[in-house]
């Protein structure tokens, strides 16, 4: 599979086949990429926290929120959750900000998910203080992303922005995922 493959391989899978184990080996492999990656005057603040287990997993499941534009879905149901999670921290006390590292951190370890046959979704919205005293994470740490993983179980596609300028992803009657995006053109500004 080549980059572009990979990229556009790499979509917000929100259904998973939950059976489908994913080790710690492989999480350690994905954290790694994103060790390598760059970081703002290399301080190099985030943490990772790793969940395969699934009854760790229930708990990192309950305190997030998933698609918001699909009002009338409260998330994937049993049988279709991640097999595994990471989280990514920011340590406070090597850095009280983390500028973009997060984001490419994350996005380093989704795309290394998808080379590994694997897909994910990036979430943000995050009961964080319930988080934290779940899994008793320090308060040195601030929770900044989380990272569901598994094997992807849905079908996602990309289709042009359409007429009317709509871009929120939607649901159709076979459970099809479509995903607008913004043509090339329209992204490059020829000033």
């Amino acid at each position: 599979m080549d980059f572009k493959d990979i990229v556009a391989k790499n979509r917000s899978y929100r259904r998973f086949h939950q059976e489908h184990r994913v080790s710690v080996e492989t999480l350690r492999n994905l954290v790694d990429l994103a060790r390598l990656t760059p970081s703002a005057a290399n301080r190099q603040p985030l943490r990772y926290v790793l969940s395969v287990l699934p009854e760790r997993n229930e708990i990192v499941f309950r305190h997030i929120a998933w698609a918001a534009y699909l009002t009338d879905w409260p998330g994937p149901a049993e049988g279709e959750r991640p097999s595994a999670y990471i989280m990514i921290l920011n340590d406070t006390t090597i850095s009280t900000t983390v500028d973009c590292d997060h984001g490419i951190a994350a996005q380093t370890i989704l795309l290394g998910a998808v080379e590994a046959g694997l897909g994910g979704c990036m979430i943000g919205a995050i009961q964080k203080e319930g988080l934290r005293a779940a899994l008793n994470i320090p308060e040195k740490y601030d929770i900044l992303l989380v990272l569901a993983l598994g094997k992807p179980k849905e079908t996602i596609t990309i289709e042009p922005v359409g007429p009317e300028g709509d871009i929120r992803y939607w649901r159709d009657g076979k459970e099809t995922h479509h995903v607008p995006k913004r043509s090339l053109d329209d992204l490059i500004l020829d000033l």
